[in-house]
């Protein structure tokens, strides 16, 4: 997105002399998309960014490198708080104990409540997107620091040096999406120049920068910076060793960045009838789509259905994260704060029962999710079998393959 920004000390021309106040040259580092053929931005360290004492092997958990298909194919509820039940999350961070729920070739959804502050850590497979639950937190990064709180989108761009320090003391609750690929605003959103156009749902002041630069002491010795990354045949997690902390850098200035957009900000287009989910687009990445439901008037022709019609999944999977209000349509599922339903391609899935008629006459939806649109089916991975409800994919029938279910257990309801 070419959304020119400035921070710190830079020098007149790029690629020209800077130097601190004793004569001492600065190093500065191009980081860039696809080549040097896409956005990029200019960093400019006080130690050199490439010098490495060591490097050992991080071992994975093996939810963060192994799936399991979808078969035989059934929609699911993932209650996502049941992973860090109780005070676990006190012990835990977003980077090490992150948990991932569900993945494909394009991505990888996780989550993580996290109390304590995580590692140094890069992600060199691809830009990442986080939403902030609950809690809050500071996100530090090599470009600056960004005020975390509910409801916040924050994108990271591929390899970004980074780490998440909750505050409060509370869980920092967050469900992350991990590109093999960038992540950017819906191209239709953007004029070929890529500013926003008028009918975009957020504009650039919506979007918050890294406040900074936040520079950090070298004189505490090597520092460790947790890398996931590419190896032959899958995901490989390295640690290296820096001798020197990677937040040095005195200014940059360019088009690839961190930021953040909270979903209060984001504007919902309505209409006389229900509105399909691209209306709802938000982010857009190789293989993937995200799109958010926030609380909005809903379909005012007189004989309109605001909940969404029966569909089928021809092309897509599709997962929402249930993250506030009262979810119409799944009224009555179990459904609720926390949850992620997954409904895969090949399944017609819609309201549940009862609710496509109660919406008759309603005039404004209280929900918030964030759902994330696949093209190639997702598998389930290792933190999904430990939060399934067992009974969701029964839920539009009123029973499963022993016999009758029961009212959801959980209640509540978000869509």
């Amino acid at each position: 997105m070419a959304y020119y920004r400035i921070t710190g000390s830079v020098p007149h021309k790029r690629h020209t002399q800077h130097r601190d106040e004793q004569g001492r040259l600065y190093y500065e580092e191009l980081m860039g998309e696809e080549g040097f053929a896409s956005d990029s931005s200019l960093l400019y360290h006080r130690s050199l960014p490439s010098a490495m004492t060591d490097s050992r092997v991080w071992p994975l958990p093996s939810a963060a490198a192994k799936t399991e298909p979808n078969h035989p194919l059934k929609p699911y509820h993932l209650r996502l708080h049941q992973l860090f039940r109780g005070e676990a999350w006190r012990q835990a961070d977003a980077v090490r104990d992150r948990r991932t729920v569900l993945g494909n070739a394009d991505v990888r959804l996780g989550y993580a409540a996290a109390g304590l502050p995580s590692p140094l850590y890069r992600n060199a497979l691809g830009d990442e997107l986080a939403y902030v639950e609950s809690g809050a937190g500071l996100l530090e990064t090599v470009f600056g620091t960004i005020e975390a709180g509910p409801g916040d989108y924050l994108l990271l761009p591929r390899a970004t040096t980074h780490r998440w320090v909750p505050r409060g003391g509370e869980p920092l609750r967050l469900f992350f999406v991990e590109a093999n690929s960038h992540i950017s605003p819906a191209r239709r959103y953007l004029s070929r120049f890529g500013q926003f156009l008028e009918h975009a749902p957020y504009c650039e002041r919506d979007l918050r920068g890294p406040e900074g630069p936040l520079l950090r002491s070298s004189e505490e010795g090597d520092v460790e910076v947790y890398v996931k990354h590419r190896v032959a045949g899958g995901v490989g997690g390295s640690v290296l060793s820096v001798p020197h902390h990677p937040f040095d850098v005195v200014g940059w200035d360019g088009c690839l960045y961190p930021y953040a957009l909270n979903i209060s900000d984001f504007e919902p287009l309505t209409g006389r009838v229900h509105q399909p989910p691209p209306q709802h687009q938000v982010f857009e990445a190789q293989g993937l789509v995200v799109c958010n439901f926030v609380p909005r008037k809903v379909d005012y022709h007189p004989d309109s259905i605001p909940v969404p019609y029966y569909h089928s999944n021809v092309d897509s999977d599709e997962v929402l994260f249930y993250c506030g209000g009262d979810y119409s349509a799944r009224k009555g599922s179990g459904i609720g704060q926390g949850s992620v339903s997954l409904h895969p391609g090949g399944h017609t899935h819609g309201p549940q029962p009862g609710a496509y008629e109660r919406s008759v006459g309603v005039h404004f939806f209280d929900e918030l999710a964030v759902m994330v649109d696949t093209f190639r089916p997702l598998e389930l991975g290792e933190a999904a079998g430990e939060c399934d409800d067992g009974r969701y994919a029964w839920s539009w029938s009123g029973r499963g393959p022993q016999g009758p279910i029961g009212p959801a257990a959980g209640g509540g309801g978000a869509e």
